[in-house]
Order: C-alpha cells, then sequence, then structure tokens
C-alpha cells in the first residue's frame, strides 16, 4: 500500500469505548479530589508556593498515567483478560497515590512514588507484551517499543526518587513527569503508522471532562454547609450557571465543531487537554475559595483569571481538530481576545469584591458559550 506523506494507518474496526475503561476513569474521580484537597491548606490568607507546585506535580502526574493509559488501550487494547488485569491493578494502585496525596507530603513519600512507579512498570509491560504480535510489522513494532523505554525509564526515575531524595533532598519527579511528556511527544513525532482511532480518544478525553465536571459539581455542595443562607445561595446560583456554562461550551466544540473521524495522532489533542483538565481543577478549587473568607481576595482573582483563561484558550486551540468548514476566522477569533481582556481588566478593577467577581465570571462564561452557540449555528447554516 501507497504511503502519503509518510503516514499509513492500520485497517481495524471502530473502537469502542468499554465499561472497564469508564470503571478505571472512576479512581480518578477520587483522586482528583485528593488533588484539589492540597489547595485548601492556608496560611496568612494564601496558598504556600510549596504546596502548590505539589498540587501542580500530583495534577500532571494523575493526567499523564490517565493519558499513557488511554493511549495504550486506544491503540493496542483488545478488551481481553491482560488488558483487564493491567487495569484492575492500576486501580488498586491509584489508592495509594491518592492516599500520598497530602500537604505533607514527605510523610507519604515512598507509598507514592512506589504505586506510581509500578503503574508506569505495569504499562510499560503491556507495550513490551504487545512486541510478540507486531513481528511482521517493522514499523508499528519499532514504536511500540519506543513507548515501552519511555515508559520504563520513567518507571525508573521515579522509583529512584525516594532514595535520592533522602540522600540529598532533591525530587526527581519533576523531571520524570518532564521526560514522559518529552518522550511521549519524540515518540509520536517518530511514529511512521498512525494507530490511533481518533474518534475513540477524543470519547476518551471527553468522559474524563465530564468526570471532572462532576468533581466540580461535588465541591458546590460545600456552599450549603451550616444552611441556607442570602450569601450562599448567590454564590451557589453563581457557581453553578459557571459549571453549566463551561459544560455547554465544551459540548458545543466536542459535539459540533470536531471532526471525529480526522486521521491525526491526536497526541497534540491529548496534550491540549491536559492543560483543560488542569484549568478545570483549578476552577473547582477557585469556586469553593469564593466564599471563603479566610482566602486573601488577590490569590482568588488570580486563579479565577488564571484558570478561565487556560480553560478557554485550551479549548480554542482544539480547534485545530475542527472539520474544515468550522475553521474559526479572525473576526471570531477577535471577540474571543476582546473578552478574555475585558473580563481580567474587571476583574482587576473590582479587586475588593468577591461578590462581583463570581458575577462577573459568570458573564464571562455565558457571553463566550453564547458566542460558540451563534458560531456553530452560523457555520453550519452556510454550509446547508
Amino acid at each position: 500500500m501507497k504511503m502519503k506523506m509518510n503516514k499509513i494507518k492500520e485497517e481495524k474496526e471502530e473502537k469502542k469505548v468499554e465499561y472497564l475503561e469508564l470503571i478505571y476513569d472512576l479512581v480518578f474521580v477520587y483522586v482528583i479530589g485528593r488533588n484539589n484537597s492540597l489547595l485548601h491548606q492556608v496560611t496568612d490568607g494564601f496558598v504556600e508556593g510549596k504546596v502548590f507546585f505539589a498540587y501542580i506535580l500530583c495534577t500532571l502526574t494523575i493526567i499523564q498515567i490517565w493519558s499513557f493509559t488511554t493511549f495504550y488501550i486506544n491503540m493496542h487494547g483488545r478488551n481481553g483478560l491482560r488488558d483487564h488485569i493491567c487495569l484492575f491493578i492500576n486501580m488498586f494502585l491509584l489508592y495509594f497515590i491518592g492516599e500520598g496525596t497530602r500537604s505533607h507530603w514527605e510523610e507519604s513519600l515512598l507509598e507514592y512514588h512506589v504505586a506510581w512507579g509500578l503503574i508506569l512498570v505495569n504499562l510499560g509491560m503491556q507495550y513490551f507484551i504487545e512486541l510478540r504480535n507486531r513481528g511482521e510489522q517493522p514499523e508499528i513494532y519499532a514504536q511500540t517499543r519506543r513507548m515501552g523505554i519511555v515508559l520504563m525509564t520513567e518507571a525508573v526515575m521515579v522509583l529512584c526518587t525516594y532514595p535520592v531524595y533522602r540522600a540529598t533532598g532533591i525530587s526527581l519527579a519533576p523531571a520524570a513527569v518532564l521526560f514522559g511528556i518529552i518522550g511521549a511527544m519524540v515518540h509520536g513525532s517518530k511514529s511512521t503508522v498512525i494507530l490511533v482511532d481518533f474518534a475513540h480518544l477524543t470519547e476518551r478525553v471527553m468522559l474524563y471532562v465530564v468526570f471532572t465536571f462532576g468533581e466540580m459539581i461535588i465541591a458546590l455542595g460545600g456552599y450549603f454547609e451550616g444552611g441556607v443562607t442570602v450569601n450562599s445561595l448567590y454564590f451557589s446560583v453563581m457557581c453553578f450557571l459557571i459549571v453549566v456554562g463551561l459544560f455547554l461550551s465544551y459540548g458545543t466544540v466536542y459535539d459540533h465543531l470536531i471532526d471525529r473521524e480526522m486521521k491525526t495522532s491526536g497526541l497534540v489533542y491529548l496534550l491540549i487537554h491536559i492543560f483543560l483538565i488542569f484549568a478545570l481543577s483549578i476552577i473547582t478549587t477557585s469556586l469553593t475559595f469564593m466564599h471563603n473568607d479566610g482566602i486573601a481576595l488577590l490569590p482568588k482573582i488570580l486563579m479565577l483569571i488564571f484558570s478561565f483563561l487556560t480553560y478557554y484558550g485550551s479549548l480554542f486551540l482544539t480547534l485545530r481538530y475542527s472539520k474544515t468548514k468550522c475553521r474559526p476566522g479572525i473576526r471570531f477569533v477577535g471577540l474571543l481576545v476582546l473578552a478574555a481582556v475585558s473580563f481580567a481588566a474587571l476583574m482587576l478593577l473590582f479587586k475588593d469584591s468577591s461578590h462581583v467577581h463570581i458575577a462577573l465570571s459568570a458573564a464571562y462564561v455565558w457571553g463566550i458559550c453564547l458566542l460558540l452557540h451563534r458560531f456553530r449555528k452560523k457555520t453550519l447554516a452556510e454550509h446547508q
């Protein structure tokens, strides 16, 4: 078969999302909640820098584990016994990661990194076992072996973190996460065969986003602790509107604009979602901070601005995977930039009122939601 632009696609049936994948994702809801709890450790109205860095690292670690697992299932998964055992083992190990996610992380350093390392070893072994099925496909064999090496190398770095930290006080964990990201990108750039089922990948990513929204909805329950007051009702209504608007914006892009039949490795699409999911986690924490008088206003404002702009920036970057007729024009992009700048400016202008902040956030979210809705209707109408 003739190769086009050095890319060929393996013929295979469309992959469906299996029930076991959904059960596996449920464990991540627990771990996401544990990660978000890190930011509730406040000193003098501010989250400590060390704790915030631990939060970023733990969040990226969890998203990376999920991404590695999803890519393996997408490309090589057969919904067989070996796949099931691999997932169940990693599900169990994720509980140790969740339990080890705490502000005093030094106390659980060993269990966290042993569990993390074993998860990577488990995934790496799946790639090496898969080699026996790819002996007559040299291109696929090479890229499968390459990804297995990336996972095993990161696993060694993770498993060495505890003894190195005890001996020197230096953590290898950030370097391990960075190595995994770079290694996966290099692996993707060298792949000559497109094995990824993009429709399956987009659905898996969408489901992870939905579970992240689920954690956000659970967090809203904190507004009703101690009974319902006018103040708590105001913030809960605003927050609920924000969650709904964020979800509808994502739904509009996913359901109507993304070309799920596109032939692509999907690596950049998944990378974009790492930042999108990270932004959603920050939004969840920011919303829970809004009614907490123990948190200084400045970090609340900055977290809201950063998280919303990161979320929408990531969401609109996914439009590079949109249908040809749905590619945004300069005018649409200009409106989005204007809305973002106006939102940030108004948030800083009214920096002394959390009631105004939450209302501005809701207005911004629904403004973008309506822009997307109009863009979708106009685009589809022009191509009917």
